[in-house]
């Protein structure tokens, strides 16, 4: 029998949310908040690796992030992704613990040359790993996202063909990621946003806190952990 300690979500989702709002209290400007939250991140990605969780995801911007924020803000934000995934490309645990990292969302769309071309280096270099995957969602919406799988159910399968949870699964963009167990939200909103992996997280656990991101540590990390071994999945039954 497994000890409590053991018991870990197999897809662990993350919405790091409020990094601006962390930046403005400490009287900063939006990218700063935005800086601290990548330095964050990097800091979970390890610990979570650590503490054996096989998939793990980050849903770093959305769509409207890039079209409606302030150029200066966009730009610093895109600057923060070059270096943070350059960083990836060299990080130690990812390769020790063959983690494979999927970008999904229209970033291919929305990010300049630069930035593209260092998320298709990651994708690269870990294409071949299988012991554990590393999302990240980059200009990505989930009603986006449902909106594309329907059009490509239209556009490619024939008059009549049954529509199943199997057939819609395999037309969204998290086609080739298990379902959300657990879904942590920072920064005190109790929303989903966008209707962020809508299909994926049917199921899942969800918790909220007050934390804001750059402030959410391993021990809230563990804490959140702690709180999802606690709860029982039923599952409809």
């Amino acid at each position: 029998m497994k000890k409590d300690l053991e018991i870990l979500p197999e897809h662990l989702a993350i919405i790091p949310d409020a990094n601006r709002r962390w930046a403005k209290a400490r009287g900063l400007k939006p990218w700063e908040g935005h800086r601290a939250g990548a330095d964050n991140m990097e800091e979970l990605i390890k610990h979570a690796l650590k503490r054996g969780i096989n998939c793990l995801s980050f849903w770093g911007s959305s769509l409207d992030n890039l079209s409606k924020r302030p150029i200066q803000e966009k730009m610093a934000l895109l600057d923060i992704y070059e270096k943070y995934f350059k960083r990836l490309l060299e990080s130690k645990e990812i390769h020790d613990n063959e983690t494979r990292i999927n970008i999904i969302g229209r970033w291919e769309e929305q990010f300049p040359e630069n930035v593209r071309n260092v998320l298709k280096e990651l994708i690269e270099k870990t294409k071949n790993y299988k012991k554990k995957i590393l999302t990240f969602f980059l200009a990505y919406n989930g009603d986006d996202e449902m909106m594309q799988a329907v059009s490509n159910i239209l556009n490619n399968c024939k008059k009549g063909t049954e529509i199943t949870s199997q057939l819609i699964k395999d037309n969204l963009m998290t086609r080739d990621l298990p379902a959300v167990d657990y879904l942590v939200r920072t920064g005190g909103e109790p929303h989903l946003s966008a209707g962020f992996m809508m299909w994926d997280i049917a199921n899942a656990q969800l918790y909220f806190t007050e934390t804001k991101f750059p402030d959410f540590g391993v021990e809230e990390f563990d804490r959140s952990l702690a709180e999802f071994q606690k709860r029982n999945r039923r599952l409809g039954s």
